[in-house]
């Protein structure tokens, strides 16, 4: 018995877009768990100063350094992600060339605001 296939295997292709929304979904659970590190963060502040240093410590090394870049990125990215949905939602940027524009002004926008925010924190 042949049983037909889904259409999504058939007629889409893969493109910047789809990408997108895959990585605005797992922006998203990725900081509902980010709220963890927030927790232990204000966790340590209570219990006193030992604890904020052993936080300090975890957090300042090379891996705790990489994974607050990634929650960086990660608010920025989500946020723009949002932002090109809240467009969506007012019924505008549904023309192709918009949705490719729009998913690459996430990724580069993402990536750039990134930046930017840690050169200033640097800078000042």
């Amino acid at each position: 018995m042949n049983k037909p296939l889904s259409p999504h295997l058939s007629i889409y292709k893969f493109k910047l877009s789809l990408l997108m929304s895959i990585a605005h979904r797992i922006t998203g659970g990725a900081l509902y768990f980010s709220m963890i590190i927030f927790m232990f963060f204000l966790a340590s502040l209570a219990l006193g100063e030992q604890y904020y240093v052993i936080f300090s410590t975890v957090i300042g090394s090379w891996i705790g350094k990489l994974i607050i870049l990634g929650i960086t990125w990660a608010i920025f990215h989500h946020m723009l992600g949002g932002l090109r949905h809240f467009i969506w939602d007012i019924g505008k940027g549904f023309e192709v060339k918009t949705v490719d524009q729009l998913a690459a002004i996430t990724l580069l926008g993402g990536v750039l605001l990134t930046l930017i925010y840690w050169l200033v924190f640097f800078i000042i």
